[in-house]
């Protein structure tokens, strides 16, 4: 095909076996649009393409992954906001019919088993080394190890007991990434034996906490997707990461009492501890 249709906030350039998606750089742009950059997207790694209305007179052209053939939207799990869904083009609503016959064209080169899983990462996860700093340490991702460096400022005991960590990728099965958009969010290492969420994240040392402002979705989603290819093409059978359960009272008391010492720290303002009480109170 090799056309290229220009939307808001990024451009999709139609080749004979994929399409290339390029993310704009302005500062309206979602952050991890700009930490994604580009992305090529094989036709094998396409479930469906559809075209409906947007918001303010807009269309969207949306092309839906296969599970199973994107590291990056494997580890989202569906917790991205539909702002920030890198297979969504935005477009004026007078390019409706342009965009429609594009639609048609890449509907046309779907692969006769897109209605099933894929068997292999079709789109390239982002590059190591990668790093991100978590409200109890930093976060860092060579290709082959994974490390965990704890901060004195905010490790539990626990983490501070079992002392920095060094996963090698081999000895891992997946990633479980719960979006810093929650309070509580984290990334956990899943290894090989491990019942998922076996421990709170924040005592378990194969895990770090985003909390508030840390490990921000352009940073800690692209990490987390770069560790699930590497577990893939290490052999493992990777585990994608999975939205975590009702939590319990006495954990969502414990958050409670850590946003409150925040608070009057001056470290969370009033409308941020209001609204954040109120998310940890909801999961009760």
């Amino acid at each position: 095909m090799g056309d290229v249709l220009a939307g808001i906030q990024a451009t999709w350039e139609f080749e004979t076996d994929s399409v290339v998606i390029r993310f704009d750089r302005g500062h309206r742009t979602p952050k991890l649009f700009q930490a994604l950059g580009e992305r090529r997207i094989p036709h094998e790694a396409l479930a469906s393409v559809a075209l409906s209305e947007g918001k303010r007179g807009t269309v969207v052209l949306h092309a839906a992954p296969r599970p199973g053939a994107d590291p990056l939207m494997e580890a989202a799990a569906g917790q991205l906001k539909e702002s920030c869904d890198p297979y969504r083009l935005v477009l004026p609503a007078e390019r409706e019919t342009l965009a429609e016959y594009y639609a048609d064209e890449l509907r046309a080169l779907l692969p006769a088993d897109a209605d099933l899983a894929a068997e292999r990462y079709a789109v390239a996860a982002p590059k190591a080394p990668l790093s991100f700093k978590a409200y109890d340490g930093k976060a860092s991702f060579d290709g082959s190890h994974v490390d965990f460096r704890w901060s004195w400022t905010g490790a539990s005991s626990a983490k501070w007991k079992a002392g920095d960590q060094s996963y090698p990728v081999a000895e891992l099965s997946g990633v479980e990434w719960r979006s810093p958009e929650a309070f509580d969010g984290y990334l956990r290492l899943l290894r090989h034996g491990d019942v998922p969420a076996a421990a709170q994240a924040d005592q378990d040392p194969a895990a770090v906490l985003f909390g508030l402002r840390y490990g921000p979705v352009h940073e800690s989603l692209p990490f987390a997707a770069a560790v699930l290819e590497s577990v893939r093409k290490s052999g493992s059978t990777p585990v994608p990461a999975l939205r975590a359960g009702r939590r319990d009272p006495a954990d969502i008391a414990e958050r409670i009492r850590h946003l409150g010492e925040l608070h009057q720290a001056g470290l969370v303002t009033d409308e941020e501890f209001s609204t954040k009480k109120a998310e940890l109170l909801a999961e009760l």
